[in-house]
Formats: structure tokens, C-alpha cells, sequence
């Protein structure tokens, strides 16, 4: 009797469990971000030896990440390495850069909410795709966001905002618009998806209009998944008065395309400038905003995906072959 009453528990529990899960499709509650950037203020600026053997433990998957691909410091077996490490982040600068962090991010409560609205909505259409272990980490100005397995970075003091005294000194005006706290999240997208979906960098796929098409499916995702109208303003940051030119010059940008015979091109100096920040290219005698190809890309993407409503995000995302869209183009 006792073991009939107990299978049936067992079932109404599994039921309901299950019930939930149908409900929310999602495997997580809510994103929470460890704040792995206050362990290296800790470890390095404090002298904290407990930060630094928590750096080590805790957060060794994201201390390699650190120590070997971004700051290139060598193995981070090495014997040395933690007095390496300490020395690295003593420059005086660093030190500021850090401390001008910790106070500008006192708490990271509103890109955990936008993040996990993302990855909810991502996880509703891909129920599969596993959600990262996301940390925020101090890169001394190198990558702006970092993708390992299972994990994704964010740091904190590439997104100072685009004012930020230190970033005049380094960087371009074009390259400060993005490295505010407002790209935090698209970036995240961005990269997390890039590295889920690769760009095949094979014979055939590495043209021009191959590369705008993948760049722009990634875009026109993260325009989605955050709430977007795929104009570019989320994913892309564009103002409005840059949505508006691109609208009101997109149909001769094709056109230059074509009459260059840039389609097909795979000049890495061609499909730089139309995928890079750094670069503008000129159109009737004006700079065009940066990622121009990108967004030419996504609108591609946007009016194809409106054509085909069958067609869902899991399929363009591993979608490697656009000769469909753009025969559309055409």
C-alpha cells in the first residue's frame, strides 16, 4: 500500500515538474553574474592571496581564459604566475582603470534582467542551445567580450562609456561609440551566437555577400531576441538619423556593390571596410555609418525571414548556404 501511495507521488511530481517545463522552456531562472573582475581589483591591487586562490579554484576555466588568450601572458601553469599576474595589474593605470570600474558598475543588477529576457526568448526558439556562465572580468583594454566553453566574459572596462578620458587617448571617435554600457548585452549576443554558429571559412564561403549574410543573420537574432525592429538600433547602435540614410541610400549601396563587382569578392581589405568599425567608406560624398554591410546584411536577412514565416531562427542560425537569398536579392 505504502509503495503504491509513494508511485503515485512520484508521478504527480514528475507531472507537474514536467507541466512546468513545458510551460517555460527554458532550463535557468535567471542569469547571475559573477563578479570576477572584483577578484583581480582583490587578488592584485589588494594583495588578497584568498582572491587569488579563488581565481585559481573557483574560477580556473576563466583564469586560463584570462591569462592565456587575453593578456597572452604564457601558461598559466607556470610556476610564476601569480606574482606575473600581480605585477601585470600594478601599472598604475590599470590600477585606476580598475577602481574607475568597480565604481561606475556598483552593481550589475540591469544587464543581468536584459540578459536573461534574451536567453529566456533565445531558449523558447532553441531549446536546446545551453546558456553560458557569464562573469564580468577587467581585460586591461583587450577583448571587449570573451567566449570559452560553457562560459562568456564581459569587460567591464571596455564599456566606460564613449566620454571616458582614457579611451581618447587610444581610440578613434568611430571606435569609442560602442564601448558604453548600452552594448553590453547585443555585444554578449553577438559574440555568444558567433561562437555557438561559426562562420565557415571555407572554399565558397568567404565571399563578400557570403560574410554580410552571416554577420547580418547574427544581427537580425540579437535585434529579435532584445526586442528589436531590425532597424540595427539594438544590435548595431545606430541613432536614428543613421537608420534613416540607410534606408534612403540602401537601394544604390546594392547597386555600388554590383557595379564594383564586390559580390563575389574576397579581398580582405573590401570586406573590412564594410564590416569594421574602424573603417568608413564613402557614399555620395558622405561617411557611412560603421557596419554598413553588416546592416545591408540583416535587412536581407529581415525581408527573407518576412517572405519564408515557416523558416524559424534554429534553421537560419545553421543555415551556411544564402545562394537562395541572394538569387532573391538579384
Amino acid at each position: 500500500m505504502y509503495r503504491l501511495i509513494f508511485i503515485l507521488l512520484s508521478i504527480i511530481v514528475f507531472s507537474a515538474c514536467h507541466s512546468d517545463g513545458q510551460k517555460d522552456d527554458f532550463s535557468f531562472s535567471e542569469i547571475k553574474i559573477a563578479r570576477y573582475d572584483r577578484l583581480q581589483y582583490e587578488a592584485t591591487v589588494q594583495n588578497s592571496f584568498f582572491s587569488l586562490q579563488r581565481m585559481n579554484t573557483e574560477f580556473s576555466q576563466e583564469t586560463r581564459l584570462l591569462v592565456e588568450d587575453v593578456l597572452d601572458l604564457g601558461p598559466v601553469s607556470m610556476l610564476d604566475m601569480n606574482e606575473r599576474l600581480c605585477e601585470y595589474f600594478s601599472d598604475s593605470i590599470l590600477v585606476r582603470l580598475m577602481e574607475d570600474v568597480g565604481e561606475k558598475f556598483k552593481d550589475v543588477d540591469n544587464l543581468e534582467q536584459n540578459l536573461t529576457h534574451g536567453f529566456k526568448k533565445l531558449k523558447k526558439e532553441i531549446h536546446e542551445l545551453p546558456v553560458p556562465k557569464i562573469y564580468t572580468q577587467i581585460s586591461a583594454l583587450n577583448q571587449s567580450i570573451v567566449v570559452g566553453d560553457g562560459i562568456l566574459g564581459i569587460s567591464l572596462d571596455k564599456y566606460m562609456g564613449n566620454d571616458y578620458p582614457l579611451y581618447k587617448k587610444y581610440y578613434y571617435v568611430n571606435q569609442r561609440r560602442s564601448m558604453s554600457p548600452e552594448y553590453i548585452v547585443p555585444d554578449c549576443f553577438t559574440f555568444y551566437l558567433q561562437g555557438q554558429y561559426p562562420f565557415l571559412w571555407l572554399e565558397g564561403h568567404r565571399s563578400l555577400m557570403d560574410i554580410l549574410l552571416y554577420r547580418g543573420k547574427i544581427a537580425w537574432t540579437v535585434e529579435v531576441v532584445l526586442g528589436g525592429d531590425g532597424s540595427g538600433k539594438i544590435a548595431l547602435g545606430y541613432s536614428n538619423e543613421e537608420v534613416k540614410w540607410c534606408e534612403q541610400y540602401e537601394k544604390g549601396l546594392w547597386e555600388e556593390i554590383k557595379q564594383s563587382h564586390y559580390m563575389g569578392t574576397t579581398d580582405p581589405m573590401v570586406i573590412r571596410s564594410y564590416i569594421s568599425s574602424n573603417t568608413r567608406l564613402l557614399f555620395n560624398g558622405e561617411k557611412t555609418p560603421p557596419f554598413l554591410g553588416i546592416w545591408l546584411g540583416m535587412k536581407v536577412i529581415d525581408r527573407y525571414m518576412k517572405k519564408h514565416p515557416k523558416m524559424s531562427m534554429k534553421s537560419l542560425l545553421e543555415c551556411t548556404d544564402y545562394s537562395e537569398m541572394i538569387k532573391e536579392l538579384n
